[in-house]
Order: C-alpha cells, then structure tokens, then sequence
C-alpha cells in the first residue's frame, strides 16, 4: 500500500518507463496522462497507479496508433474498445508486411535484373529454369494497348493491393502460333506478376520449368528479327515451345532513349528432357 501512495518525480516516472521528461510533458499536454499532483514549485509529480495507463499509451504509439486515437480510447476504455483498436492495427500490420514481401520480391527482381546488365551477351540465347508465378492478365483488343486497358492494368494493381506499378513486374504476352505465323503486331494481353496474390482464383498460371531466354535492344520495332532467330534455334534444338512468350523490360529505369530499351523474352519449353543443359 506504501508503494501505492509513492508519488515519483517527472524525471524518476520517466526513467522507470524508458522516456524522456519531454515526452512526459507532451502527454499532458495532448491530455493523455496528467500529472497526480504538481507541488508548490511547479514540479509535476506521477503515482504509482499511472504506470498501467502510460504502458499502456507507449504500447498503443509503438503500434503506430495516432494521439487521438489514444485519446479517444482512454476516454472510453474497455476490453472491447481495446480489441477493435487491436483487430485494425493487426490487419494493418499485415497489409504492411505483405507490402515489404512483395517489395523484396521487387528488390531482387530489379538487383538481378542490374546484375544481367553488367554482363549482358545480346546474342545469347539461352535455357533456363524458372519457378511458378502467377499472373494478373488483361487481354488486348488491339495491336497497342488503349488507355481503358492501361486502367485495367491499374485496377489490377489495387485489386491485389500493390501500391505502385513498380511493386511488380510487369509486361506483355504474345501467342507462340501467331509468332509462327509472322504475326508480330498483337500482343494478347498485359499481364502483373503477383509475388503473394490475394487470391488464385482467375490468374494466369505461368508454368514452372524451362525457359528459352533471350534479349533484344531498341524499339518494339526490332522485336521480329529477334523472334525468328528464337524460333529458329528452337526448331534446330527440336524444342517443343509453349503458348506464351512473356515480355519484360528490364532497363527502363537506367535509359535516356528508347534505342537502349531492352526487353527480356522467355517461352516455355514443353517436355525438360528434350532440352540443352539449363544455364546456372
């Protein structure tokens, strides 16, 4: 009961709770813990008893709870009050976690892209192995994507709760029969690849496995010379191609002209055992 009826200075309060006097006085301030009692002197002065409610506060701040929020919830507390103000951060918590996972996943994809920069062989074509992603697809109508499917594109970002463009790769699918044909002019769709989506349901599926992998340099307009030299060395390795060629840039943010652009192409190859060795 001693203990109880103990009143602390602001400078003993503070330390026992790991802050500062500063921050002591900001609270009464904002009305969020008042001193028990201010002597003659002016100096404040803390109980025992207050030390639930300011843990209290500190824990609701380190959860990035605003000051009137708090406010709020001291005026009214309770355990169900307590539970909701708990519940919101929680899932803000998590949106928060997932956005630093998919921008990891983004981190790594542009590093690696920057690395492959360095070292680029244009020439090269090349087998490699790739995991399951999942895409977010929207389908072309025409041979240039319009402004409604650019919106769309947007839309899909929101959707799967993707704060910017560039907290996902992105890029374009082209049909392999209509590659076969000539048919460079139309792309089928935009896609988003989703690091964590919220849901499978309605996504494109682009498979695990064997990739050819090649590059190409400058507009969009030097892209068939570049196809018929994949097409070509996949006929000579008697490589079963799949539906999709999936398009990439992967320089956009390190070029001043478009005759820099570069755009990653990957076709999946049916049936592994057919294949050249792999790259590492």
């Amino acid at each position: 009961m001693e203990q109880n009826r103990k009143l602390f200075t602001i400078g003993q309060f503070a330390a026992i709770h790991g802050i500062t006097k500063k921050t002591l006085m900001w609270y009464d301030e904002m009305g969020l813990v008042k001193p028990a009692a201010i002597g003659g002197n002016g100096y404040r002065y803390y109980s025992y008893q207050q030390s639930s409610a300011l843990e209290t506060i500190l824990m609701l701040r380190e959860l990035d709870v605003s000051i009137q929020e708090i406010k709020s919830f001291m005026e009214h507390r309770s355990a169900a009050n307590m539970e909701r103000l708990l519940r919101e951060k929680k899932r803000a918590l998590e949106d928060r976690l997932a956005h630093l996972k998919r921008m990891h996943k983004t981190l790594e994809s542009r590093h690696r892209d920057m690395r492959t920069l360095l070292d680029l062989d244009l020439t090269e074509i090349q087998v490699v192995r790739k995991e399951r992603a999942y895409l977010a697809v929207v389908p072309l109508e025409g041979a240039a994507p319009t402004l409604t499917e650019l919106e769309r594109v947007i839309a899909v970002t929101k959707q799967h709760r993707l704060q910017r463009l560039h907290d996902a790769v992105y890029g374009s699918m082209v049909l392999v029969d209509r590659l076969r044909r000539g048919d460079y002019e139309h792309d089928a769709a935009l896609f988003v690849e989703l690091s964590q989506p919220v849901s499978q349901k309605g996504l494109h599926v682009q498979p695990a496995g064997a990739y050819l992998r090649a590059f190409s340099k400058g507009p969009w307009d030097d892209l068939p010379r570049r196809y018929e030299e994949i097409l070509a060395y996949a006929d000579a390795h008697g490589l079963d191609l799949g539906e999709y060629s999936y398009e990439t840039g992967i320089n956009e943010s390190v070029i001043h002209s478009f005759d820099e652009y570069i755009t990653q192409i990957e076709i999946p190859i049916r049936g592994d055992r057919q294949t050249p060795s792999p790259a590492p």
